[in-house]
C-alpha cells in the first residue's frame, strides 16, 4: 500500500519532544481497516517514509483517532523543513 499527502510539520511538547506530519483523514480510514494487517502493536504501523528525495523507517503513530508521522531531525535537516511548513508525504506499507 502507498500513500501520497501534503501536511503540515507541527511539534509536540510531550514528553519526548517531536517532529510531526497528520495522515489526512481518507488516508486514515484506509489505514484503520488495514490495522490489523499492518500493526505491531500497540496500534503503531511500520512504514518507509519519503519527503523530498529524504527517506527513513518509522512508524506511524495512533493519536486521537488518527495517526500521525515521526520526522526525524535529519530529514528535516535534510529537507529545510520546519514546523508550519507544508511537505509531501509518501508512506509505503508492507500488506
Amino acid at each position: 500500500m502507498d500513500l501520497l499527502f501534503d501536511g503540515e510539520i507541527f511539534f509536540w511538547k510531550g514528553p519526548a519532544p517531536w517532529h510531526f506530519v497528520w495522515v489526512p483523514e481518507t488516508e486514515c480510514l484506509e489505514l484503520a481497516a488495514n490495522a490489523d494487517l499492518l500493526s505491531y502493536g500497540w496500534g503503531m504501523i511500520p512504514v518507509a517514509a519519503r519527503i523530498g528525495s529524504t527517506g527513513w523507517t518509522t512508524s506511524l503513530w495512533p493519536k486521537d483517532g488518527r495517526y500521525i508521522v515521526p520526522v526525524k531531525t535529519a530529514v528535516r535537516k535534510a529537507e529545510r523543513i520546519d514546523v508550519g511548513d507544508l511537505v509531501t508525504v509518501r508512506l509505503t506499507l508492507d500488506v
